[in-house]
């Protein structure tokens, strides 16, 4: 198996913990850094896993759904209550849970789908791990390799 990453840095985007029971139970932003893993089975024509030049659709999809916008859980109690208040002015992103651990497992769904899509099944994503800041990061892989 053959690997490379790709990490897209300074994506601007708020969450809240709302189980939390310190600060992060309030809405905060960071500038996360997402890193992706891809890995193949048999490089393409180029010799690359993925042609980094070919990854837009992952860098659109970043700026169309958190790029600004609020992440919330699933089950979140406020969330009818901040966006019914002023709708203009929020643009929500919802996951099953947003701690940096629940957004890594998150997006690997999410780009491993798309990876897989554009690249025909010949790659896939082996892993996301996410920054929220400098100091705390979390990573997703799944325990056993997923090509198929």
């Amino acid at each position: 198996m053959l690997s490379c990453t790709k990490t897209y840095f300074d994506v601007p985007f708020a969450h809240r913990q709302h189980l939390h029971d310190g600060r992060c139970s309030f809405i905060h932003g960071h500038n996360w850094d997402i890193s992706v893993g891809f890995s193949c089975s048999e490089l393409d024509e180029n010799g690359f896993v993925v042609d980094f030049g070919k990854l837009k659709f992952l860098k659109e999809w970043i700026d169309a759904n958190l790029d600004h916008a609020c992440v919330f859980s699933e089950g979140d109690p406020l969330v009818e209550k901040l966006v019914g208040a002023a709708p203009e002015a929020w643009k929500i992103y919802i996951v099953e849970q947003c701690s940096c651990e629940g957004i890594a497992r998150h997006l690997y769904g999410v780009f491993d789908a798309l990876v897989r899509k554009n690249t025909n099944s010949r790659a896939w994503v082996s892993s996301v791990r996410v920054w929220e800041d400098k100091k705390n990061a979390a990573l997703y892989a799944p325990s056993q390799s997923v090509e198929s």
